[in-house]
């Protein structure tokens, strides 16, 4: 009886190891050298206070896990500002009207700032390379014209690979205003394989919501067009904003970018290898906050 319950003893320990190395499956401690981690937040008071918000004033959470906030500071860099353009032939909008949300733009952002204007239908193009010049601009906008297919994903993919990811060494405040309703229509890139890329580089989109052309219709295998544009915002810590006033869109975002964004560095506990870790981040009452929704397995 002893010998036999000696062995259920140890196959009862063996089964509780087992469990526990499953449970860590894919996680681990961060090597030192890993662990510091830099989130952009947008932060401003309800009460419209320019106040500066201080770390003591937030609380992190990755991963169900509460972290320290090691620093929390006002980045007052200058952005680089991405306006994705719909180009599509069944888009409801006009030529002209495109043209004004980008020309608005120019003038709004402040020194220091780069614009980069894409239009996009089956290839993502570019309009307006980097600048901060209005005449470049404006003598640019005749290249904005409707046809073909909304190929969204791809443009967005393209956009972070070739414009904004060469950036990331030295520039953090980095953002997409996509000009369109958030219909894709034969993109080779997955919506949840570019939200993961925009994710990783702690890229913000905003939007400028164009009406939906399907009407709401279901789509097979990807959110409606409305989703994808609330799903892109709330999911990078970004907004959506009427089309109707260009202008105040446009001085909302660029006034957003430089008085409101903060850096909140931390240095996680642990990360998953193989799931993406849900982010958390809560202010003292009064605090508004906006950042990315999770942080992408590495």
């Amino acid at each position: 009886m002893r010998a036999r319950h000696q062995v259920l003893l140890l196959t009862v320990l063996m089964l509780s190891v087992c469990a526990l190395a499953l449970s860590q499956a894919g996680r681990r401690p961060m090597p030192a050298h890993e662990r510091t981690t830099t989130l952009n937040v947008t932060a401003t008071r309800a009460d419209g206070s320019d106040a500066p918000i201080s770390a003591k004033e937030v609380s992190l959470y990755d991963d169900g896990v509460e972290q320290t906030v090691q620093s929390f500071k006002l980045d007052p860099t200058p952005a680089h500002i991405v306006l994705l353009v719909d180009n599509s032939k069944s888009l409801r909008t006009d030529v002209p009207k495109l043209a004004q949300v980008a020309r608005e733009f120019i003038y709004e952002i402040y020194e220091g700032d780069q614009l980069l204007i894409v239009g996009y239908d089956e290839n993502a193009e570019i309009v307006t390379d980097w600048t901060d010049n209005p005449k470049q601009v404006e003598a640019s906008l005749n290249m904005l014209r409707k046809q073909g297919e909304p190929h969204l994903f791809d443009a967005i993919s393209a956009v972070i690979d070739e414009a904004l990811r060469p950036m990331s060494g030295g520039s953090r405040k980095r953002a997409i205003v996509l000009i369109g309703d958030g219909l894709d229509r034969g993109s080779k890139t997955k919506f949840i394989q570019m939200l993961a890329e925009l994710q990783a580089e702690d890229i913000a989109v905003y939007a400028l919501q164009i009406p939906d052309r399907t009407g709401g219709a279901l789509r097979r295998d990807q959110p409606k067009p409305a989703q994808v544009v609330q799903q892109l915002a709330e999911a990078t810590g970004g907004r959506v904003l009427s089309l109707e006033d260009p202008r105040t869109a446009a001085s909302s975002i660029c006034d957003e970018l430089r008085k409101a964004r903060y850096l909140l560095t931390y240095s996680p506990t642990s990360f998953s290898s193989f799931d993406a870790r849900r982010l958390l981040v809560a202010g003292n009452v009064g605090i508004n906050l906006r950042y990315k929704a999770a942080q992408p397995p590495k």
